[in-house]
């Protein structure tokens, strides 16, 4: 257990010195695996013991950032002789006939693939079950979810039995449950990470790849070979890898706008804002010069411009599955009603939410001309009762669709920020609790080196470790 309890860069330093074979590493993961995920179930459609001690044994070559080191795949993407079922029962038995892009490039960085990791019903939602797989559960209160869509990842991280791990988000799904767990996760500046190159890549901008970690370091290291910076010309103006950035921590002089409620427009359970406070605090104490930001744009257009864009480009995806009536009966009701609402939607709706967008993008490049970060909290509710879907209200205030209570992830999403959640301690219910790190576009080294030094100074992944 005690090398399970270290980073993944430090396993890989043992791995490359000799002291730790790979072979001994995937042993203690499966015995960590067999001990932990029935009581969470955050990994599924597993190799067997058997083949992941062969794959192990098979590995002579230490080559590659990640040589050696074992990896479950969000079930949304594809991992070649895996089953890619999204959790939908209309690809349970899907096996996928090759890797996708980025999954290759873990592969030839040398990681060896185990299972894949739970996640919604394509994504959808911040709480992770599905009719496939079933429920994922939170490793600090069995009886709460995990979070979503990306809750399969964080639950292995927090749990040890993954070191390092793979996400997606579009509305918080890397960020909502790494908050949840007491880990970090980076949403990359869109197009860091290339998108698949199969349907269409130049306007649905909403959603990206990225990493999740127990620490920036860990992040860094699988950033740079998921973004393959070294061939990615489009994003890279120097030799620096993201690895260089998290050996350089910095917090002392970083200048930083706290959004807090958004000027009262976000609403937010019970603590979650004093103990943000708390966190900036303690930013504050390492140096950091923090200001109280009035609303820099009107939430409800960022609002709009999301929800509009977002059900058209999930329609876009789903609309073959809801055209034939056989199909369409294995959408989840969440589902249905993005495809529903982008189909109400005429062309210049579409345009006036794209206009909203650009208009908040250049608002945003304004604020950043005189800040390091801009700062939210990650999310507006504590981790709720597996028993609910979502959550149907913030204190008295009524939320109106499934996924307005995870607005606070809207402002960096919409114009493809990059943002990293950082954790920052427990209520007093015993549940996790994160920041978002919003920075400019094309600062994800910047805000790695600004997250490794609150690492650093607080090792909040290493307190209360949940136990089985």
């Amino acid at each position: 257990m005690d090398i399970l309890n270290k980073e993944a860069w430090e396993q890989k330093a043992l791995i490359r010195a000799g002291k730790l074979s790979v072979y001994e590493l995937m042993q203690e993961t499966f015995n960590r695996i067999e001990t932990v995920n029935p009581h969470v179930n955050a990994l599924v459609n597993l190799h067997s013991k058997e083949d992941c001690y062969k794959l192990a044994s098979e590995k002579t070559s230490l080559g590659g950032a990640l040589g050696g080191m074992p990896m479950a795949i969000k079930d949304l993407a594809n991992v070649k002789g895996f089953k890619t079922t999204e959790g939908s029962p209309l690809y349970a038995e899907r096996v996928a006939q090759k890797d996708d892009q980025m999954v290759a490039r873990l592969r030839a960085a040398g990681a060896l693939f185990i299972g894949k990791t739970n996640t919604p019903e394509f994504g959808l939602g911040s709480n992770t079950f599905n009719p496939v797989y079933g429920k994922t559960k939170n490793p600090y209160d069995l009886s709460k979810t995990c979070g979503g869509s990306s809750g399969g990842a964080a639950v292995a991280l927090a749990t040890r039995m993954l070191s390092i791990s793979d996400g997606s988000d579009m509305m918080g799904s890397l960020r909502n449950p790494a908050a949840w767990n007491n880990v970090y996760g980076l949403r990359p500046t869109w197009g860091l990470i290339p998108p698949e190159p199969s349907g269409e890549i130049f306007l649905s901008q909403l959603s990206t790849l990225g990493p999740m970690a127990r620490s920036p370091k860990d992040l860094a290291m699988l950033l740079d070979v998921q973004a393959n910076r070294a061939g990615n010309r489009s994003f890279i103006s120097s030799v620096t890898t993201f690895s260089d950035f998290t050996e350089k921590p910095i917090m002392k002089g970083i200048k930083v706008g706290w959004l807090g409620d958004w000027g009262g427009t976000l609403a937010f359970e019970e603590d979650l804002l004093d103990l943000s406070q708390e966190g900036l605090n303690e930013m504050s104490s390492m140096g950091a010069i923090i200001h109280d930001l009035k609303a820099p744009f009107e939430m409800n257009d960022i609002w709009t411009s999301w929800s509009e864009l977002r059900a058209w480009q999930i329609a876009n995806g789903l609309i073959d599955i809801y055209e034939d009536l056989k199909l369409r009966k294995y959408l989840k009701p969440e589902a249905l009603w993005e495809i529903e609402r982008s189909l109400s939607l005429s062309g210049q709706d579409i345009y006036n939410s794209a206009l909203k967008k650009s208009k908040w993008h250049n608002a945003a490049s304004e604020l950043f001309e005189n800040f390091d970060l801009l700062v939210l909290p990650s999310t507006q509710v504590w981790p709720f009762d597996l028993a609910k879907i979502y959550p149907g209200s913030i204190n008295s205030q009524k939320m109106d669709t499934y996924h307005r209570w995870m607005q606070v992830t809207i402002p960096a999403g919409l114009i493809g920020l990059p943002v990293l959640n950082i954790p920052i301690g427990f209520g007093k219910n015993g549940l996790p609790v994160g920041l978002q790190l919003i920075g400019a576009k094309g600062s994800d080294g910047h805000i790695l080196s600004i997250a490794q030094a609150w690492h650093e100074h607080t090792k909040w992944p290493d307190v209360n470790i949940p136990k089985f």
